[in-house]
């Protein structure tokens, strides 16, 4: 029995999905987040040292990261499902886009949601107007200009084959589903990324995806 150790708003809702794509048993074991801090319950270093989710255990392994988790579950029980062929154009748009969502669409994300925090408690609401400044800053000369591009070149993706990694449905797509998602919520997706905003609605009426909001529990993300 895989086991998936779940944080409520988190990437581990991916696995969740893939588990259901692949019709596969499993087990959730749900934390939840520091309702101020926002971060991961300490309990979760019992399960992997950085303290992090998604974690999965499967048997003897505990594996960490929705890349490696989502590779290693796609290579031991896809059975060639939700992959394309070794070789072809759309196994290298794969191999591209799996690791395209973390290293490089969830960075900016991640600083920008860094950024709104410092314009509320506990920071001191005397430093709160020179934060704010800061941030509109960093936001228009770097953060911005960046997410603007990175969307692009996903909705261009999109527009060319349809899914990330061709005509076919993939993990790429799971694994790409969390930055679109929190660039959705954070508003920075919008019409200008019509492609982008059409793979979250096709994404969320897959019977699978619903099937993992079920297990998961409430998911601020995954609402049309």
């Amino acid at each position: 029995m895989i086991i998936v150790h779940h944080l409520n708003n988190s990437r581990s809702q991916r696995v969740l999905w893939l588990l259901e794509e692949l019709n596969l048993h499993y087990r959730v074991q749900h934390y939840q987040r520091d309702p101020v801090t926002l971060l991961a319950p300490p309990e979760l270093k019992a399960v992997h040292p950085l303290g992090k989710s998604p974690v999965i255990c499967d048997g003897e392994l505990t594996l960490a990261e929705s890349g490696a988790i989502i590779e290693y579950l796609v290579d031991s029980y896809g059975s060639g499902r939700l992959k394309p062929a070794a070789g072809t154009p759309e196994s290298h748009d794969y191999r591209f886009w799996l690791h395209h969502a973390e290293g490089s669409l969830m960075p900016p994300l991640v600083m920008s949601l860094v950024l709104s925090r410092l314009e509320q408690p506990p920071v001191p609401w005397w430093l709160r107007p020179l934060a704010r400044k800061l941030a509109a800053g960093v936001r228009g000369a770097y953060l911005q200009p960046l997410l603007t591009q990175l969307l692009a070149h996903a909705d261009r993706q999109l527009a060319r084959t349809g899914w990330f990694a061709g005509a076919a449905f993939s993990a790429a797509d799971i694994q790409m589903s969390f930055p679109l998602e929190a660039a959705r919520a954070r508003g920075v997706l919008s019409a200008e990324h019509p492609r982008a905003l059409d793979f979250l609605c096709r994404i969320h009426a897959r019977p699978a995806y619903r099937a993992a909001l079920e297990q998961g529990g409430p998911y601020a993300y995954g609402a049309d």
